[in-house]
């Protein structure tokens, strides 16, 4: 039976003798082919913790990827990003037939450069498995350039130079990746368009019921883990379709409840303000004027 605990790869050389392959040109840097690595061993862990980044291409294959509680079959060619720390695990046949590359990254090899600290700001390495990118044969052929020439860098004698060309090859993967992330947030409308109807059924039910006066105002975490994403895939979705973060929606709907309030009750300010979840009237107050450049009270009395 498959060890429970997830298994923790402190260098890229563990990984590659964890995984029967050669051992690594670079200590920091590396490139696999997918097809090199064709067993699972059945009593090895499946449950993975890398301390290094991971970029991997993959298509075609017969094993299922789980991060969370997602799992992706990789039936289609996609791109997906796991960031040092994350837990991810492979379940599939013993045999495994799969094709693609795979880049590993060690944070020491970022070390006093600007891509240290700007790594962690690309949102989609907190994305699951099933907001994957799905690259279009173009989009594959130039991630797969990036890939080999990364490869044919580290693999040439080592200069001055070297660690300068990666980066950058590795900026430029990651600077496509945000690109195609934006196209395939406007490209699959039909899955991202339910996404945004649901939200919106999601917050008229919420700020309908005593929710909202039992637990206060939904947070982006409640939001995105109800619609079944991550808070960094919602908050990107929204602002790329709709140009606004999850927190500004929940505050726009806040605020179309409270003037339905403030318009058709006789109720007192503060009992409105207990009604949406807020503990403090002048909590209430300030967000309403920040929002709509009056106060509570100036807005009901426009309706008289």
């Amino acid at each position: 039976m498959a060890n429970q605990q997830p298994l923790r790869i402190k260098s890229i050389s563990e990984f590659h003798e964890f995984r029967d392959l050669p051992k690594p040109e670079h200590p920091l840097v590396s490139v696999y082919n997918f097809e090199d690595l064709k067993y699972l061993n059945e009593n090895e862990p499946r449950s993975l913790m890398l301390d290094f980044y991971s970029i991997a291409l993959k298509r075609g294959a017969n094993a299922k990827m789980k991060y969370g509680q997602q799992e992706y079959d990789f039936k289609e060619g996609v791109l997906l990003f796991i960031s040092p720390g994350q837990v991810f695990s492979i379940e599939g046949n013993a045999e495994l037939q799969h094709t693609g590359w795979s880049l590993l990254i060690h944070p020491d090899f970022l070390w006093n450069t600007p891509l240290a600290k700007k790594i962690k700001q690309y949102e989609y390495f907190g994305y699951s498995v099933h907001e994957a990118l799905h690259l279009s044969d173009k989009e594959e052929k130039m991630i797969i350039n990036i890939i080999k020439n990364i490869q044919q860098e580290y693999q040439s004698n080592i200069d001055k130079f070297s660690q300068d060309v990666i980066i950058a090859q590795i900026e430029l993967l990651l600077t496509y990746a945000e690109r195609f992330y934006n196209r395939q947030f406007i490209t699959r409308k039909i899955s991202n368009h339910q996404i945004l109807a649901r939200l919106e059924n999601l917050l008229e039910e919420y700020f309908s019921t005593n929710t909202l006066t039992k637990n206060g105002l939904p947070t982006v975490h409640y939001i995105a883990e109800t619609l079944n994403v991550t808070p960094n895939y919602l908050s990107v979705l929204l602002k790329t379709l709709t140009g606004q973060s999850t927190q500004q929606h929940i505050h726009d709907k806040l605020i179309e409840k409270a003037k339905e309030k403030l318009s058709t009750t006789d109720l007192s300010i503060s009992e409105i303000a207990f009604e949406l979840g807020f503990e403090h009237q002048q909590s209430f107050s300030k967000l309403f004027k920040t929002k709509t450049r009056v106060s509570p009270l100036e807005f009901r009395q426009s309706f008289n």
